[in-house]
């Protein structure tokens, strides 16, 4: 049976896909994701998988490492690397409900990235049900923290791609279709102010606002930015007391360049804002990275193979480098063949309108099951 003709049925999926959209897994909620990761794991059990958990650290929830029934089992193969965490706190879906509007499927994560895990699960079943043995074995790698830049997680990933040929990440696509060849660099960086205390009603001119300064510093940040790096301050927390002039006030901000020395002149910029000014201190620390991941002949060659796979399905596979950040970033930087935004079509991640076009469940799954079955 050729790929193509394999029995992928969006409806069917779509309400596999369900449990896993309406088990909530914010990053910051280990046991939620753990939980997230418990319900992954038993369907890869039950397709064939052996599972192993690690547990997490820093405060994260654990990994799950699933590899799949093959002659080669252990050697070098196809890694499938997705994180289960999501952006939306527990809580969300009463706000944003799994709900089927005609053609679209809105729910936390269904877009960022469960759609995209839960196909490239069904590509394994698929092809398993079929009789189609993969050429190379499948390892599957469902990570908790990749929402905050993967600090707990890089390290076992890394490791887990230098032992295969080839990594696959169902990241979201473009509405176009479109796969990701490529990523832009960033970095994030944690920022503090601390000021000096006094009374905000009798003695307001002898203290320093902390929250003052980094209201400055967010604008003289954010002003930062220009065509080649980008500079956004996205958390501002402050205070404890109002009629206290605050002492200590955080933030965090993110920068993200196309190039790697934009990227590095990007972190000296914000690295110089450290110092002292109206007797309140600002001090910035570097905090987690993604390096640029710039495509070569190899994964170009992946790419070759996946538009000519779209192509037997009927549609156009075009490519190009995202901003946005993956796990991708940390593959492809090391020169491993990847190839990533394989996963569902939709739009508004991170938001209350986030959702998917239900049919991409099913075309991009032959596409996925198409890629299993031809890399060598």
């Amino acid at each position: 049976m050729n790929f193509s003709e394999l029995p992928f049925d969006a409806e069917t999926m779509l309400q596999g896909l369900r449990a896993w959209v309406e088990c909530e897994s914010p990053t910051w909620d280990a046991a939620a994701v753990d939980r997230m990761l418990d319900l992954a794991a038993r369907e890869c059990a039950l397709a064939g998988a052996t599972v192993e958990r690690i547990a997490g650290r820093m405060g994260f929830g654990g990994c799950v490492r699933l590899r799949f029934p093959h002659k080669d089992f252990g050697k070098p193969g196809i890694l499938v690397a997705g994180h289960m965490d999501t952006v939306h706190p527990v809580g969300t879906l009463a706000k944003l409900p799994f709900r089927r509007d005609g053609k679209l499927c809105y729910g936390p994560g269904i877009f960022d990235m469960k759609g995209g895990n839960y196909l490239a699960l069904e590509a394994v079943r698929q092809l398993a049900r079929a009789g189609i043995e993969t050429p190379l074995p499948v390892t599957f790698l469902f990570t908790p923290d990749e929402e905050v830049g993967t600090p707990s997680t890089r390290d076992l990933i890394e490791a887990e791609a230098a032992r295969n040929k080839y990594v696959l990440v169902p990241e979201p696509g473009d509405p176009n279709n479109g796969v990701t060849t490529g990523r832009y660099a960033i970095a994030r960086f944690n920022l503090e102010a601390v000021g000096r205390p006094s009374h905000a009603g009798s003695t307001l001119s002898r203290g320093r606002s902390a929250i003052r300064a980094m209201a400055k510093k967010t604008l003289e940040i954010d002003a930062m930015t220009d065509a080649d790096c980008t500079f956004s301050v996205g958390i501002f927390h402050g205070g404890q007391w109002v009629n206290c002039v605050a002492t200590h006030c955080y933030g965090e901000a993110l920068s993200m360049a196309k190039r790697q020395h934009d990227l590095d002149r990007g972190v000296e910029r914000m690295l110089a804002l450290n110092g002292e000014e109206d007797d309140v201190k600002f001090i910035v620390t570097r905090g987690v990275t993604r390096p640029v991941w710039e495509p070569d002949t190899n994964t170009m060659k992946m790419h070759a193979l996946a538009a000519g796979l779209a192509k037997q399905l009927g549609k156009d596979l075009p490519h190009g480098s995202r901003g946005g950040g993956s796990d991708g970033n940390f593959t492809g930087a090391m020169g491993i063949p990847t190839l990533d935004g394989l996963g569902v079509r939709g739009a508004n991640a991170h938001t209350l309108e986030e959702y998917i076009e239900v049919e991409s469940l099913a075309d991009r799954g032959k596409l996925f099951a198409g890629l299993l079955a031809e890399l060598k």
